[in-house]
């Protein structure tokens, strides 16, 4: 009543204006007539629209919507991603390593049977190696160092001429003999340069207790050379290599058992493994999107066999994860693998993060709202009739949505402009463009509620459905790209917190794709599957001390 108090009170305001502005004209009785005619039609029709608008399906004041079917919760779904990242050991930071741990000087006496010719005999042997020097080529790695030092031979000739004769025809010969007793009982310090190297090659195998098998094998090359005693030349070699390759053995064995007992290819994948295992937040707050969390859960561990090249030893090691996004965080247990799995090569330097993102309609009601509120159909004003959208939702119902939109639509030739506003329900079958980012509908109808409001109208409109019906099917999509560039944002955020530059090491990781491939829904949530991919690689340029 209030409304149509208002329309009349208008309607007397404009006569009482027009009477004052037409003068005499309004003296005429059948003047007058008119004019009352015309008001008494205005307000009717003016009430009659309020009325349908407010009563009649689809009007303002309610309506029936059509019926949903429901469906079942999404069942629990989780996405198998991956990181295979190579690690580059520099044969340079493997040099130092060695260099540093290896002695460098050797000081011991010989136990050759030479030592029996004197009698208080002192052979003794100092070698200092030089810098080691190290080069690769596939499956080996040789490490070299030269080799200086001193033989000295001091001591007194031996006076029993029983045992310096055997002694003397059994390494040499019976003429030797003679000279040595011309000499029999002198004192001697004879000195003989040592030159000679060491080389050591590796053929490093991974197993699957997470060790490294060096396979490590030297082998002792010493110059020729002699040292004078007694008239008799001595090989330095001969005396030498003995008390050397044993040394040597010892070393590689030494540094064999520490290297296939070392576990810091164990330690340093479980600090990686602690640090994937959680949920990582992928904001929302202010940026208009829900809270969301990324859960990583390692389940797998694979590396493949050393590779070795001129310029360092690579082992490229994966981590299979299976991953999910979340709107809430979780605590997500990861036990270590006991044992790695060894597999052949891999592909370098790969990150695959398969996503599932659950999104509730209501947001996707506010994205689809954002992206609709107020657009005009159609766009180009060419229609008898124009199309302005004021609100936008969105429902699921078996296996097709539908996008229920509160329109107001105006016929454009009407004399009076009148519009009125209707509920406009399209229904149509989900389907994801992947190279857009957007989900569209297809096989779309209006539901009859939708043109039984359209009917309303007038001729014109009912006319005009089939390119309005058209043009918002078109349009009434749901714009993924937001979702899209926000989830490769804060993964590429997540992957960042995997980079790490400290002292010897350097971990680049980068997001650089994410592709929709997929998408599920129930009565309440929008599953989009996505999948990012990226970079990782590993450099370590420094090696603990061994």
């Amino acid at each position: 009543m209030e409304f149509l108090k208002t329309l009349l009170y208008a309607a007397r305001g404009l006569l009482i204006l027009t009477r004052e502005a037409l003068g005499p004209l309004l003296r005429s009785r059948r003047v007058r007539t008119v004019l009352g005619a015309a008001v008494v039609i205005i307000v009717s029709f003016t009430a009659a629209l309020w009325a349908f608008d407010r009563f009649m399906p689809g009007g303002s004041g309610g309506g029936n919507a059509p019926k949903l079917v429901a469906l079942p919760p999404l069942k629990p779904a989780t996405r198998t991603s991956y990181v295979i990242a190579p690690t580059a050991v520099a044969l340079t930071a493997i040099r130092t390593a060695m260099d540093n741990a290896a002695p460098r000087t050797l000081n011991d006496n010989s136990k050759n049977p030479v030592s029996s010719l004197l009698s208080k005999a002192d052979i003794g042997i100092t070698v200092t190696r030089g810098p080691m020097a190290i080069s690769g080529r596939p499956d080996i790695l040789t490490v070299t160092t030269l080799l200086n030092g001193t033989l000295r031979v001091t001591g007194q000739i031996a006076t029993q001429a029983g045992n310096l004769t055997g002694a003397v025809t059994g390494l040499f010969s019976d003429a030797l003999g003679k000279t040595v007793q011309n000499v029999t009982g002198k004192v001697l310090d004879q000195r003989a340069d040592i030159r000679g190297n060491v080389t050591v090659t590796s053929r490093p195998t991974l197993n699957p207790s997470w060790r490294i098998e060096p396979n490590l094998t030297g082998s002792v090359a010493i110059g020729d050379g002699s040292v004078s005693l007694a008239g008799i030349k001595i090989p330095v070699a001969s005396e030498v290599k003995p008390l050397i390759d044993k040394q040597v053995a010892d070393q590689i064995g030494a540094l064999e058992n520490k290297l296939r007992n070392d576990p810091m290819l164990e330690q340093a994948a479980r600090r990686e493994w602690t640090k994937m295992c959680r949920s990582i937040p992928l904001g929302g707050a202010n940026s208009g999107f829900p809270d969301l969390w990324l859960e990583l859960k390692p389940i797998r561990a694979a590396a493949a066999q050393p590779r070795i090249d001129g310029s360092a030893v690579t082992i490229t090691v994966g981590v299979q994860a299976e991953t999910r996004i979340l709107p809430q965080q979780t605590q997500p247990q990861c036990p270590f693998p006991a044992k790695l799995e060894i597999v052949p090569a891999m592909d370098q330097g790969r990150i695959a993060v398969g996503v599932p993102i659950d999104v509730p309609f209501t947001d996707i009601n506010k994205l689809l709202e954002a992206q609709l509120k107020g657009h005009v159909f159609p766009d180009d004003h060419s229609g008898p009739a124009e199309v302005q959208v004021l609100k936008a939702t969105v429902a699921a119902s078996g296996d097709r949505l539908l996008i229920s939109l509160r329109v107001k639509a105006v016929e454009k030739k009407s004399w009076f402009g009148f519009g009125a506003e209707a509920t406009v329900h399209i229904w149509g079958k989900p389907e994801l463009d992947a190279q857009k980012q957007i989900l569209r509908l297809t096989d779309t109808s209006l539901a009859v509620e939708s043109e039984a409001a359209f009917g309303l109208l007038g001729v014109a409109t009912k006319a005009a459905m089939p390119y309005l019906q058209n043009a918002l099917a078109q349009n009434a999509v749901i714009d993924l790209k937001p979702f899209a560039a926000n989830a490769l944002s804060k993964i590429g955020g997540a992957i960042a917190d995997f980079r790490q530059q400290s002292e010897g090491v350097r971990v680049d990781a980068d997001v650089t794709d994410l592709r929709l491939v997929g998408i599920e829904f129930d009565s309440k949530t929008l599953r989009v599957i996505a999948d990012a991919s990226g970079t990782v690689k590993v450099a370590v340029t420094q090696l603990p001390g061994m």
